[in-house]
């Protein structure tokens, strides 16, 4: 570090230096010089000032160069080239019962036939969900519950909250969806929110709110916010929306849960929100949010707690006999929670709320266009028609569990999902990451390389999440684990799957798990986002009318 004076010296060397470059100049030369200096200073400031290290913009410019070779990006699109092949192959492989329709049919189907093929589309794939072999994805499946909310989303499937002269009773089933949920997450009377489409758009309106509160209320145009590496991916995805750096800070090498003293060091004058997960999804940890609501009122910036995970799990969990730190609005500073109906609420797919603690931070998530000459037009959230269907399935299912129904699920899923933890933990060969606070279990190995387990458990008829930095899977457990010998059946093929593993620890992983591990490994992140797309656009992929 250099001290004062070599600090003042330095000074005295450039400005004497700068003064030489306009000795005996012509006007027009100083001028000339003048503009320059300005601008390179203002470049190296502004390369120098950015949220992004040095370092971390020097690799990623390294790689765009090096990709831009023809050699290298002849390879590279060879190489996208075969995994985009093999993508569709996989689909074409899981669909391959089934017809493609890729023009409208000349006259419309029977109501008979369609309802034959629907239940053709719904009844492939690999994995018996309704067996309770599936980590998360489906949370519970009741019948009489499908029955009712089917008729409901039938009878609501046309109305638009978007026109509440027209569909009052849909806006008041939403509103009351809202109170409800800020009740059981111990919101007082200012609490407030909306319903949305899922986690994501919550978190994203959630990000936005802040965004504009923060640009508003403080003047900040470079906004950041400073959020645990184990967050959500969503938070990520807003930020890429909205302009907004994550400043993201490492979890405890032994509990998994977001470092504090990091945290607070990641915090600056540009800093509009700070984020804690309750739990988060890879580990099912809990981060400390009365800590990072006391960092919050301190340095007066937002907190969001994402409990889309935890849902309505978390929230009964101490009255279902589990001690859990506090995360809700009883905690001083927490100014928004976002949960998701379609989880532990048991809701259809493609509901979630968002609560904030304030109408004022509420305000700056709705978004409001005056000049139109289709007249003023406001909106609360990313969509402007929205799906009252939805919204009247999810206040049914709500009016249909009341209070005692999700008490009694809450304790048959932690029990399960406790009951789980500790069995695995005494399993030699594999550990558990962290103390899981609520349903998430992730397992991990020091010694063989646990994809190789998650494969021997994927042959078995078990579909668990993968982990990465570091490796590691998890399962999630929901209502459909609590059926009667799930569980047990679980614990004797990890058993059975880890003594077969241990046999040769050293064997490495192959197939389709050895592509989690290596692309670990790549530097260039950007090539496994090029991977990741050919993913996504094979996930749209259709046969050629030729081939039909």
């Amino acid at each position: 570090m250099r001290t004062p004076v070599a600090a003042q010296n330095l000074g005295i060397f450039i400005t004497g230096n700068i003064n030489r470059l306009f000795v005996n100049r012509e006007p027009w030369q100083v001028a000339t010089l003048t503009t320059t200096v300005v601008l390179s200073v203002a470049w190296l400031w502004n390369f120098a000032s950015q949220e992004e290290s040095i370092w971390l913009r020097t690799k990623k410019k390294f790689f765009q160069y090096v990709k831009k070779l023809p050699s290298v990006r002849h390879k590279i699109d060879e190489e996208l080239s075969k995994t985009n092949q093999n993508f569709e192959n996989e689909i074409s492989k899981s669909c391959a019962k089934l017809y493609y329709n890729l023009e409208l049919p000349e006259n419309g189907l029977s109501n008979e036939k369609i309802l034959k093929l629907v239940d053709q589309h719904l009844h492939i794939g690999n994995y018996d969900w309704r067996d309770g072999r599936v980590s998360g994805a489906v949370y519970g499946f009741h019948e009489e519950l499908v029955d009712l909310v089917t008729k409901v989303y039938g009878k609501a499937s046309y109305t638009n909250p978007l026109h509440p002269d027209i569909f009052p009773g849909v806006c008041k089933m939403e509103a009351e969806v809202i109170r409800m949920a800020c009740k059981l997450f111990q919101g007082g009377p200012n609490t407030c929110g909306t319903m949305t489409s899922g986690g994501t758009e919550s978190i994203i309106l959630a990000c936005k709110a802040y965004r504009d509160y923060a640009r508003e209320q403080k003047g900040i145009t470079k906004a950041n916010m400073v959020v645990p590496r184990t967050a959500h991916a969503a938070f990520d995805k807003a930020a890429q929306y909205f302009n907004i750096h994550v400043r993201y800070v490492d979890v405890d090498a032994e509990s998994y849960e977001v470092n504090l003293k990091s945290f607070k060091k990641a915090i600056n004058a540009n800093t509009i929100l700070l984020v804690g997960s309750a739990p988060n999804f890879p580990y099912g940890t809990l981060d400390d949010i009365e800590a990072i609501a006391a960092l919050g009122l301190k340095y007066d910036i937002p907190v969001h707690v994402d409990a889309c995970l935890g849902s309505f799990v978390i929230v009964f969990a101490r009255e279902a006999g589990y001690k859990l730190r506090r995360f809700d609005f009883s905690i001083p500073g927490v100014t928004s929670i976002s949960a998701d109906t379609h989880k532990y609420g048991f809701a259809p797919k493609g509901s979630s709320v968002i609560l904030y603690s304030d109408k004022k931070f509420r305000n700056h998530q709705f978004t409001v266009t005056t000049d139109w000459p289709g007249g003023v037009y406001g909106s609360p959230t990313v969509n402007g028609s929205r799906a009252g269907g939805i919204i009247a399935a999810c206040w049914a299912t709500m009016m249909s569990y009341g209070h005692n129904g999700y008490l009694e699920a809450t304790k048959r899923i932690l029990d399960t999902a406790r009951y789980i933890e500790q069995e695995v933990r005494k399993i030699d060969g594999i550990f558990v990451f962290g103390r899981p606070a609520t349903s998430v279990i992730a397992i991990g190995s020091h010694v063989f390389d646990v994809f190789r387990l998650s494969d021997a458990l994927c042959k078995l008829g078990w579909n668990l999440n993968t982990l990465q930095f570091p490796s590691g899977i998890h399962i999630c457990v929901t209502d459909m684990h609590t059926a009667s010998g799930i569980a047990d059946k679980f614990l004797v093929d990890v058993r059975a799957s880890v003594t077969e593993l241990m046999k040769d620890p050293q064997q490495p992983v192959t197939g389709k798990m050895a592509i989690y591990g290596m692309a670990q490994s790549i530097s260039d992140r950007s090539v496994v986002g090029e991977v990741t797309r050919c993913y996504l656009n094979s996930m749209y992929y259709t046969p050629p009318l030729d081939e039909l």
